[in-house]
């Protein structure tokens, strides 16, 4: 694997505390990673896919919608691609990621009286994507975001008293524990380390500090994780995460940070529920 001594001796030191950037995503998209080696281009394209996803959930519901740059792929690759595919058509060689190509057909074949939510359809097939991938660090930090978004949605559908199976993303073994099981901590005490730091952070009242809890804790989570990775493709990824996070902070101010996560809860009440199958 390529080492990137000169490029990550060049990055600016972050905390989630900073309120002001020098560096953005994007800036790294266009600066440091045409420098990257085309196995390691991959890898960092699994961060970016996530504005990939939100392009093709705009795109399809308005071909001519403008998209996020910070993607992948062109407006023109995802609408192409989208054309092709609502046809009944096939994409050759590696136009879009296997998941994408999945999710677009499915989107074509799924009737519209089905109260699908196709959002959380494109998450499922996302993380199981990148879960796949043979990159150990990679693979484990979504695994730990699947993982701690799920057992938090738990938690709270717990409390309000809603169906918890139907919020359940993905088909680990953690999720089909979430998704069955009856016990106060779902079996998982022991099987997931940070599941007590997660109970901790769903018990926390104000939604501002319980978000910032949880960017902490995968803050932490990733510098552990990545604490002998000096100067390696898994050190940029992290450093992507990171301004990623710090990028989200800088542009919410408390009082519209409250109100995207009262949004939020609101939206686990919703009674659109996704088709078992499709879980």
């Amino acid at each position: 694997m390529s080492k990137y001594y000169y490029l990550v001796a060049g990055l600016p030191e972050l905390t989630l505390e900073d309120s002001k950037l020098s560096y953005t995503v994007a800036n790294f998209k266009t600066e440091l990673y045409p420098a990257l080696s085309e196995e390691d281009k991959k890898l960092i394209d699994l961060f970016y896919l996530q504005f990939d996803n939100a392009n093709v959930l705009k795109l399809l519901k308005d071909k001519d919608a403008a998209i996020d740059l910070r993607g992948v792929y062109s407006a023109e690759d995802l609408t192409e691609s989208i054309s092709l595919l609502k046809e009944g058509g096939e994409l050759t060689g590696s136009v879009l990621p296997s998941y994408l190509s999945i999710f677009i057909s499915e989107y074509f074949n799924i009737p519209t009286e089905a109260n699908f939510l196709y959002e959380d359809r494109l998450a499922a097939l996302y993380y199981a994507y990148a879960m796949e991938n043979k990159n150990k660090f990679v693979s484990a930090w979504f695994e730990f975001n699947l993982t701690m978004s799920n057992v938090l949605v738990a938690l709270t559908a717990r409390k309000f008293k809603m169906d918890v199976g139907s919020l359940i993303v993905g088909e680990t073994e953690v999720c089909e524990a979430l998704r069955t099981s009856n016990a106060r901590d779902f079996g998982l005490t022991g099987e997931v380390e940070t599941f007590e730091q997660f109970v901790k952070i769903s018990e926390t009242e104000e939604l501002v500090e319980r978000e910032k809890r949880m960017d902490q804790l995968r803050w932490n989570w990733m510098e552990e994780a990545t604490f002998f990775n000096y100067f390696t493709i898994e050190r940029l990824f992290v450093f992507l995460l990171q301004l990623e996070m710090i990028e989200r902070w800088i542009s919410l101010d408390k009082e519209k940070g409250n109100q995207l996560f009262r949004s939020i809860i609101a939206a686990l009440k919703d009674e659109v529920q996704i088709p078992a199958e499709f879980r």
